[in-house]
């Protein structure tokens, strides 16, 4: 599987088409790299760019985007919302695909030395970058703005952690580090700027101040007036959406302005998001409104709605959602074959697929037989007193398939070391052949066992379904899934 890293860089100027396309083109232009999201804003004078590519490519990339920003923007003159230090105000790089955070540390700390040397300008480390704790959050190395740079670079203790401790008013200092998928959202109010702020101040973690902390941890938060929707927004960073939820900062801001008496028309994502941050919101919404809602299509409409992300344009899923824009290379999976093709290969003289992929195939089709039955009971007025019965009974059939066809390629991965011949000829080879097939059987054990758990949950529902339509025409369909399940814990799996 290839890496990927997403690069968020941040830059000065949201109001010249010139810049903005000459930026985009520098991203484009870099071999490796993929500009996903071009987002300008006019108020803000700002524009946030996203990009993915291995971590070397997204290192070139930036820095090609920052050569081209240092020739058009001159901070001088610079105004607008949003608060900033420089032409590229922050670039951070944040994990996506088979990278780990210190990963992109190592982008962040190459990317400043590059940039410090290329153009000779004061450069930051924040987050998980950081060298001192003082500088891990964002708005403390932003403090001040750019306007405080000239006496804040002559202080030591802002010293920058590359290039000169030296104002370039053209410039400004530049702010890189790595981070989790941070999400840019806001909430809109027909209110008053100061209205506005005066929620932010109250939502997030850091509050009005250490005495009066907010109420949502790893949330930042301010109020502004976006000039051309003439609507005032609460403006957040959710900096870690699995500790606070999307939902969770729509929800407070709408209990804090109804208590002000303000309406709240909608919120807006800006830039990417990760596609588990809205199923989480839409899961919240399922179970709070008890609703019936299984496809991933649908919990993402669901989400669109009760967010109201379309209230300032169309939230276009395939050019929002990150999972949604950077597919992934299907060509080797299993799944993605036909039926001959992965019969075929079950017949080859290989050792995967196995007994174990054929299993959770089979236990697959015997799961998709349950939900089709479902399906085709729930929502008919002639079954109508059985859509209780069946809003609960669907969930795990459609559930079980899923993670089941995901397991068809998991339990093909688990290759043990080749060649374990030369493996042992060479120093501590043995131990580490030996180590390999430990790890490998820990692997299979554990497929194995989230397997067995999957069809003894759908194995149990399947055998109430059969008592409930052991008269009717879908008795059959109800008798095979059993079978399959059965089929399944049988099958034996090869040793590899």
């Amino acid at each position: 599987m290839a890496q990927l890293v997403e690069c968020v860089p941040n830059f000065s100027d949201g109001r010249s088409k010139q810049v903005i396309d000459a930026i985009s083109a520098a991203i484009s232009n870099t071999s490796g790299c993929s500009l996903l999201d071009v987002d300008p804003g006019a108020s803000t004078n700002r524009t946030v760019y996203t990009f993915v590519g291995s971590p070397e490519a997204v290192v070139e990339g930036a820095l090609n985007a920052a050569r081209q920003a240092f020739s058009l923007i001159d901070m001088s003159t610079h105004s607008g919302e949003h608060p900033r230090t420089g032409a590229l105000d922050v670039c951070p790089f944040i994990p996506v695909q088979n990278v780990t955070m210190d990963d992109c540390i190592r982008c962040a700390n190459l990317f400043g030395q590059k940039l410090a040397e290329m153009l000779q300008v004061p450069v930051y480390l924040y987050g998980e970058a950081a060298r001192t704790e003082s500088r891990r959050n964002l708005p403390s190395v932003r403090a001040g703005e750019y306007e405080a740079l000239p006496d804040k670079l002559r202080c030591s203790e802002w010293a920058p952690d590359f290039g000169p401790a030296v104002f370039v008013p053209s410039w400004g200092a530049t702010v890189t580090g790595a981070r989790k998928f941070l999400i840019a959202y806001n909430v809109n109010l027909i209110s008053t700027k100061e209205q506005a702020h005066r929620i932010a101040l109250d939502i997030r973690e850091q509050g009005r101040g250490k005495d009066q902390p907010g109420l949502l941890q790893k949330v930042q938060g301010m109020g502004w007036y976006l000039d051309e929707a003439n609507i005032a927004q609460v403006s957040t960073n959710i900096l870690d959406f699995e500790l606070t939820p999307l939902h969770s900062v729509f929800e407070e801001i709408c209990r804090d302005a109804e208590d002000l008496k303000l309406p709240v028309v909608g919120s807006q994502i800006v830039g990417l998001i990760p596609l588990k941050a809205l199923l989480d919101s839409a899961d919240f919404y399922i179970h709070r409104d008890r609703l019936f809602v299984l496809e991933e299509e649908h919990k993402v409409r669901l989400v669109i709605s009760k967010l109201g992300l379309d209230s300032l344009g169309p939230f276009k899923p395939n050019e929002r959602i990150i999972e949604y824009m950077v597919k992934p290379q299907d060509d080797g999976r299993l799944v993605s074959l036909s039926l001959q093709q992965f019969v075929r290969s079950v017949g080859a003289r290989t050792a995967a697929p196995g007994g174990g992929s054929v299993s959770a195939a089979v236990a697959a089709l015997g799961a998709a037989l349950g939900s089709m039955v479902g399906h085709m009971t729930y929502g008919k007025r002639q079954f109508e007193n059985l859509d209780v019965v069946m809003r609960r009974l669907i969930p795990p059939f459609h559930q079980a398939m899923n993670d089941l066809l995901h397991m068809v390629d998991a339990d093909a991965s688990t290759d043990t070391p080749r060649d374990r011949k030369v493996g042992r000829r060479m120093e501590g080879g043995r131990e580490r052949v030996m180590s390999g097939i430990r790890t490998h059987d820990l692997h299979m054990r554990t497929v194995a066992l989230h397997m067995g758990r999957q069809l003894h949950q759908v194995s149990c529902s399947a055998a109430l379904w059969f008592l409930f339509y052991q008269t009717s025409i879908f008795r059959w369909e109800l008798f095979f899934p059993l079978t399959c399940f059965n089929c399944s814990f049988s099958l034996p799996q090869k040793r590899r």
